[in-house]
């Protein structure tokens, strides 16, 4: 008699697994539901996403326009300090052309001196004066002008004297300069 191989119960590696009809529809319906709930979850994960980075944008632009306002308050303080400052170079200049006789001259280069610090210390906030403007066609962005005089001695619309510099703070105009300008002299002024 031949022997009997004993029956395993447990299925073999190679034999797959059967579940019972039930078994198989409940995990089919449990796999839908997790992928919809990974949709879902997806969604809501790239909408979140989304959001992030326009906070952060909007958060950049805030920073940005907080330090334009910052710097345009700095320019405002610069500007208002040195609209106070120029009447008194004004004044230097003045008194540096009013006395050249040589027992001012000690006193003079004290002027001098500090006529040019004040000079610097403008510049280095970003306060130049207009370039002397005399033979140059009147401008009336940089100039304003106080008298028109009238001679042959140079073209009509030309700047012949500056009464008084005219200053720019960075690129904006902080005062121009009061000038006077050459008129063609009328047949009447001729005769």
């Amino acid at each position: 008699m031949t022997e009997l191989e004993p029956v395993s119960t447990v299925p073999s590696e190679a034999e797959p697994r059967s579940l019972p009809t039930d078994d198989v529809a409940a995990l089919a319906a449990k796999v839908n539901e997790l992928q919809e709930q990974l949709k879902r979850l997806q969604a809501e994960k790239d909408e979140l996403w989304q959001t992030l980075i326009r906070r952060q944008a909007d958060f950049e632009n805030f920073r940005k326009r907080l330090e334009r306002e910052r710097q345009h308050d700095a320019d405002r303080a610069v500007m208002a300090l040195a609209e106070e400052l120029l009447p008194i170079l004004d004044n230097f200049e003045r008194a540096l052309a009013a006395h050249t006789e040589q027992s001012y001259e000690d006193y003079r280069r004290g002027f001098e001196l500090i006529y040019r610090q004040l000079e610097d210390l403008l510049a280095r906030y970003g306060i130049t004066r207009i370039p002397n403007p005399v033979g140059q066609p009147f401008d009336p962005y940089y100039h304003h002008a106080l008298e028109r005089v009238e001679t042959g001695d140079y073209p009509e619309g030309t700047v012949i004297e500056v009464l008084q510099a005219g200053y720019r703070f960075r690129d904006r105009l902080l005062r121009p300069a009061l000038v006077r300008v050459a008129a063609q002299p009328t047949s009447d002024s001729m005769s």
